[in-house]
């Protein structure tokens, strides 16, 4: 059986996405395949598609990271899920497609009252927000935390899981309108970083006890510079570059830590942990309509270049998704 799908023809810019036609996956043992209703779109994609991020060994060389539909198969050893159920999953790759094969142990249940276009936009962000701000970073409540990008897809579920765990939740953004978003989201206070230092505004906080950066470069030694004696600083992404020039002494003075993360690249075991994590912490407090994905942009499989230009031109509030099945 075939499918459609959307693949990477070259490394480039958005217009080498393509729709194409590729074999229907069979699930193995301990996976299961999923009808695709949605599929997330994440800076991740953009990643792969620039040839800046390849799949890792084994993985669908087709983006797409997270998706929702319904369980069409189950493949030798899976217990937890049936035919039928409808789920959301972590997906090693391949979610650009009208059906995926996922670890079941990657796999969450539809939130209560919650649509498969919203469920689509789950796992990405929440097991990586949930890995890294909780797991990594320790994030505990009445500690101040800061979140750059805050108007993103990550940006926006960091700020409502650290506001529903009792952080003082501060974000960055580079306009009015998505600082306003992120202040209705839980955010103590929303900085435009095209008119403000974000620096002086959490010293005189007292400094960031924990701060999620996607940007990277010039970042780290601001970054360092805003947070709080004994801080953290948790690194996902690097916007700006992977590298700079970094003064070590205040970092031991001050008793700073620095650490991060990518998810694509762990194991199935590390990720079904978070997975457990986040179906026991944080699932319901999505069942209970507490918290949800903000939503930017609903696209056709077929318009996956458009949804990439979208996304990458930061004008985005919230999640983008491709509508597949």
């Amino acid at each position: 059986m075939t499918m459609r799908a959307v693949e990477i023809t070259r490394p480039g810019g958005p217009e080498v996405l393509r729709e194409t036609t590729r074999p229907r996956p069979e699930p193995q043992h301990g996976e299961v395949l999923i009808d695709v209703a949605f599929a997330g779109v994440n800076r991740p994609d953009a990643l792969q598609r620039a040839g800046a991020y390849a799949p890792p060994p084994g993985a669908s060389d087709l983006p797409g990271l997270e998706v929702s539909g319904h369980v069409a198969e189950i493949g030798p050893g899976v217990t937890q899920w049936a035919v039928g159920d409808t789920v959301c999953a972590l997906t090693p790759g391949g979610g650009y497609a009208e059906a995926v094969v996922a670890p079941a142990s990657h796999c969450l249940p539809v939130p209560r009252g919650m649509g498969l276009r919203q469920a689509a936009c789950l796992p990405e962000t929440f097991f990586t927000v949930w890995s890294n701000v909780f797991m990594r970073g320790g994030l505990k409540g009445g500690e101040r935390f800061l979140v750059h990008g805050g108007s993103s897809g990550i940006g926006t579920t960091a700020i409502q899981l650290a506001h529903a765990f009792g952080a003082r939740v501060f974000a960055t953004a580079g306009s009015e309108e998505k600082c306003v978003a992120c202040a209705r989201l839980g955010a103590e206070r929303a900085i435009n970083y095209r008119e403000t230092d974000f620096v002086e505004v959490l010293r005189a906080e007292g400094g960031a006890d924990l701060i999620l950066d996607m940007v990277g470069g010039d970042y780290v030694a601001r970054n360092l510079k805003s947070l709080a004696d004994d801080g953290r600083l948790v690194q996902m992404a690097f916007l700006q570059g992977p590298k700079m020039e970094l003064n070590l002494a205040p970092l031991m003075m001050r008793r700073l830590t620095i650490t991060g993360s990518t998810l694509r690249p762990q194991s199935v075991a590390a990720k079904a942990a978070i997975a457990a994590d986040l179906r026991a912490e944080v699932w319901p407090l999505l069942d209970a309509g507490r918290i949800g994905p903000v939503m930017d942009s609903t696209f056709p499989l077929a318009e996956a270049a458009a949804a990439h230009a979208r996304m990458e031109s930061s004008a985005h509030i919230g999640k983008i998704v491709l509508e597949i099945g």
